[in-house]
């Protein structure tokens, strides 16, 4: 196999890299029945263009909907404290704490498992078989009395959506290039921030949605089911529709293998030495750490925001809708993240901005808990919520770019989800029910939580820069990490 020149932007495996390492690529990958040997391009720049331009109107959409659908069915529980959750249950708050933990803990078990199905049968057979599993749950949750039924749903629940985002960032990393990644991966986590934004407004107007989102999420596994193409190489759905037609199919799949030569080949399975060189990369650290010590909080938004605003003196519907600014206002600054770091080529510095915002404004919401301004106090908190993640797709996109196959891309992000699910397990227990209603103590923990997150932002970007350096100064013809 050729070996291309050498620059010092390339990654492992990719396009000019002095090293290719090859890995298998799942069922229904990219690479399938074509070779890069392939070398000619007889497309235009535009109708490349226009054939990515499709692909973000057919894959980018299915992937979207379920992710909104995950969120509504895992996120709708906070509006729920708003509508006496507690009483009707019959739990406590510290109960309901618990339960949180489980469903993140449900999530982080099966996370790799689910990606080694993934990588065997596909995503169109096991991200719609996934959807349809948690959306059941999610109907028949909303039959649940006592605190043994709600324990239990919360971990099937977190069974069932293990695996999900994973798969369907892995799934982006198949038909797009590298540089297209970070864009694609801030709209996909759209779909998360959309149901959050959404379902404070739904439950304004609707005060009883309990098994309503669930029923929805079933639908939209059939659909997903029905509409989602195999591959790049073989893009037809369910449905029996072709999505592109031969010509077109090619130069998706050449121009992904000229970007990323690794998924070349093709394997049903994740090989052992992909396992090993991904859990023994210490580079991941930084990324684990500041992912679950930055999203830890964020995780406490997601479910006492609304009961934080109601404190302020608001109607305790009306918190719900209010909160949801904040999500809309993530929501654009998700994008414009993942837009910015496509276009710079850098998503460390990103990364790292984004967890200063969140540390500013999270210092501010601790700083003002005594106010008697409510006003000053739901601004601040509004504009802590829409900076509180949106770093997090950018990060995944990082990790992504620097492994070098596709059977360690989707290990590392396994272990990405499952550090964001990790920080569920500490965040839903930072809010106290003898620290309520100001949670003194517990924005203090958070303080503490994103001030060490932030320092690991600054070891990630550190540590890339100094391993090229040492590897500029020994003149090494070795591929470059990105950061």
């Amino acid at each position: 196999m050729a070996l291309f020149q050498n620059r010092k932007e390339n990654l492992p495996g990719e396009k000019g890299s002095g090293v290719l390492v090859l890995g298998g690529v799942p069922s229904g990958s990219p690479v399938e029945g074509i070779s890069i040997s392939d070398t000619s391009i007889d497309w235009t720049p535009e109708e490349e263009r226009r054939l990515v331009r499709r692909i973000d109107s057919i894959v980018m959409p299915l992937l979207m909907l379920a992710f909104f659908a995950l969120q509504l069915d895992r996120g709708n529980i906070g509006n729920a404290l708003t509508d006496f959750f507690f009483r009707d249950v019959g739990i406590t708050q510290n109960q309901f704490n618990i339960g949180q933990q489980l469903l993140s803990v449900g999530i982080v078990l099966l996370e790799i498992p689910s990606n080694y199905i993934l990588y065997r049968i596909g995503p169109s057979t096991w991200i719609s078989g996934q959807i349809i599993a948690w959306g059941l749950v999610a109907t028949f949750q909303a039959f649940q009395k006592g605190l043994g039924a709600y324990l239990s749903t919360r971990l099937l629940l977190g069974l069932c959506e293990s695996g999900f985002i994973p798969a369907g960032l892995f799934t982006i990393t198949r038909w797009y290039k590298k540089e297209e990644t970070s864009k694609r991966f801030a709209w996909f986590f759209i779909g998360n921030m959309l149901a959050q934004a959404i379902s404070g407004i739904v439950a304004y107007g609707v005060l009883h949605m309990r098994g309503i989102e669930g029923l929805f999420t079933i639908l939209v596994g059939f659909i997903f089911a029905t509409l989602f193409p195999k591959g790049p190489s073989d893009p037809i759905c369910l449905a029996r529709f072709r999505y592109f037609n031969e010509r077109e199919s090619r130069i998706l799949t050449l121009r992904v293998l000229q970007d990323d030569p690794t998924k070349e080949y093709s394997a049903k399975n994740i090989t052992g030495s992909e396992i090993k060189r991904t859990l023994s990369n210490w580079r991941l650290l930084p990324h684990v750490l500041f992912t679950i010590l930055g999203l830890a909080p964020s995780s406490t938004m997601w479910s006492y925001a609304p009961s934080i605003v109601n404190t302020f003196g608001y109607e305790r519907l009306r918190s719900n809708a209010l909160v949801s600014v904040g999500q809309w206002i993530q929501l654009v600054l998700n994008v414009t993240w993942g837009i910015v770091a496509d276009r710079i080529g850098q998503r460390g510095p990103l990364v790292f901005l984004g967890m200063l915002l969140w540390w500013v404004f999270a210092l501010a919401c601790r700083l003002l808990i005594y106010s008697k301004d409510e006003h000053k106090r739901f601004a601040i908190l509004t504009l802590a919520i829409s900076c509180s993640s949106i770093w997090h797709p950018v990060n995944g996109s990082w990790m992504a770019l620097n492994t070098r196959s596709a059977g360690e891309r989707s290990i590392t992000l396994a272990i990405f989800i499952m550090s964001a699910n990790c920080s569920g397990i500490i965040g839903s227990q930072l809010f106290q029910q003898a620290d309520a209603p100001l949670y003194r103590t517990g924005w203090t923990v958070i303080i503490s939580l994103i001030s060490v997150a932030l320092l690991c932002t600054i070891w990630a970007n550190v540590q890339y820069r100094l391993f090229n350096r040492r590897l500029d100064a020994e003149g090494k013809d070795k591929v470059r990490y990105r950061y």
